[in-house]
């Protein structure tokens, strides 16, 4: 499926952002081994954290899913059951990554498979550390997917610096902590998203540069019923778009706020973005609240290292931020986004040719000469089949001149995290009137 997007003359207009992914995924494994039902409101309906519930269904967890709000019977830390069939992760790392965790702890035999994209990314990086807590975990030429999972030795406890900042990484092990009598810590020098640890209600201990997580047996986990909030991934697209539109006011509703995951928030208010901010009164797991863009005249920004973790989802769509600020712009040690569903580095690099930009490659990120305010050009924006580089061409192609048309190519890849990506993108444009 092939999108044509036109240059718009305004982009304005209220929306409900999409459920967040990340805490969907962890909403719904955290409540299968917990004792107890959990109701989980605003559950992403996106192809990757479906995959979830199909995985635990497979398992013997009863899940029942009505609209957005999902019922889990949690089944305990024993009550999970070896699966008469692979588990299909689709297209989803935190799936594989998570469930890698919870399984290998459970001592529950099963392979995981993934799609070719998940099937060429790596899982080394949770094959060592879970069998080195006593798990069997393999995987093709120990490296790749297909994951065959076995009962090992029992987990043993362990002190786990993390070698990289990865919230998925830190999960899988903390997550297979949880079936160990004695301690896991998991140590980060750079912090990661937290939702895991939010969720859980784990112990958290800060010392000065770094940061402790504890799991083990004793760990009770807790029911799981809450709102999902607003994807802030999701929302980072329309706070490039309102930022860099020359005719732009675009509120959203119920966002999530996570501290560990608004970095490219802050970065866009540094750059100079008129961002307005009314946080919900609402208290749970994880803050919320409206956020509001408007058009702004945005600087040029220099993203080092230790940026890069928290927003390392929204750095393709900061870039073509970064082509409408004045000034030179640069990422620099983005090294992971090479192993993302597809290289990021250079499918963006392609967006940002075919739409006329200045920029050069670097091995481990990107640097724009940004223009400032001006019009790119129109052009045929090839997605790579992944979400976030459709997403990002999409609002590279809303710069254009206004009836000049591009086209975004295998389009339908906005599903994975955004099913209604389209439709809001004709709303804020004025093409509809209302969202279906």
């Amino acid at each position: 499926m092939n999108q044509k997007v036109s240059g718009s003359e305004q982009l304005k207009g209220s929306i409900t952002l999409p459920p967040d992914k990340s805490i969907s995924h962890r909403a719904a494994m955290f409540a299968a081994i917990a004792d107890g039902v959990s109701v989980i409101d605003n559950y992403s309906a996106a192809a990757d954290p479906q995959d979830t519930l199909t995985c635990l269904r497979q398992l013997g967890v009863p899940v029942k899913q009505e609209g957005s709000r999902v019922t889990i019977e949690g089944v305990g830390r024993n009550g999970l059951k070896d699966p008469s069939e692979d588990l299909d992760c689709g297209n989803s790392g935190t799936t594989m990554r998570l469930m890698a965790g919870i399984l290998a702890g459970a001592g529950v035999t099963c392979r995981l498979v993934g799609d070719d994209s998940l099937s060429s990314r790596t899982m080394r990086r949770i094959i060592d550390p879970l069998n080195e807590m006593g798990a069997s975990v393999t995987g093709r030429d120990n490296i790749y997917a297909p994951l065959e999972i076995a009962p090992g030795t029992g987990i043993r406890g362990m002190s786990y610096p993390l070698p990289i900042a990865s919230a998925q990484l830190k999960s899988a092990v903390l997550l297979a902590g949880l079936f160990g009598d004695t301690q896991t810590e998991v140590i980060e020098s750079v912090p990661s998203r937290d939702h895991t640890e939010r969720l859980l209600n784990l112990p958290v201990k800060e010392t000065s540069g770094e940061r402790s997580i504890f799991s083990s047996r004793e760990v009770e986990i807790p029911l799981q019923s809450y709102q999902v909030p607003g994807d802030f991934s999701a929302a980072a697209f329309w706070l490039v778009a309102g930022s860099v539109h020359p005719n732009a006011e675009i509120k959203m509703k119920n966002v999530g706020l996570n501290p560990s995951r608004t970095a490219a928030l802050k970065i866009l208010q540094e750059m100079g973005a008129d961002i307005e901010i009314k946080y919900s009164s609402d208290e749970g797991p994880e803050p919320m609240g409206t956020v509001t863009v408007r058009s702004s005249q945005l600087r040029a920004i220099s993203l080092q290292p230790e940026l890069i973790p928290n927003s390392i989802d929204e750095l393709p769509v900061l870039m073509v931020a970064m082509c409408f600020a004045e000034g030179r712009s640069e990422i620099v040690g983005a090294e992971e986004l090479r192993h993302k569903e597809t290289d990021r580095l250079e499918a963006m690099a392609k967006v940002l040719e075919a739409a006329g930009e200045t920029f050069e490659t670097k091995p481990g990120g990107i640097e724009i000469q940004g223009r400032g305010p001006h019009i790119p050009h129109a052009g045929r924006f090839e997605s790579e089949h992944d979400h976030r580089i459709a997403m990002s061409a999409a609002v590279m192609a809303l710069m254009a001149d206004t009836g000049q048309v591009s086209t975004i190519l295998n389009s339908e890849a906005t599903a994975i995290s955004y099913p209604k990506f389209w439709e809001d993108l004709a709303y804020l444009s004025g093409l509809r009137e209302t969202i279906v």
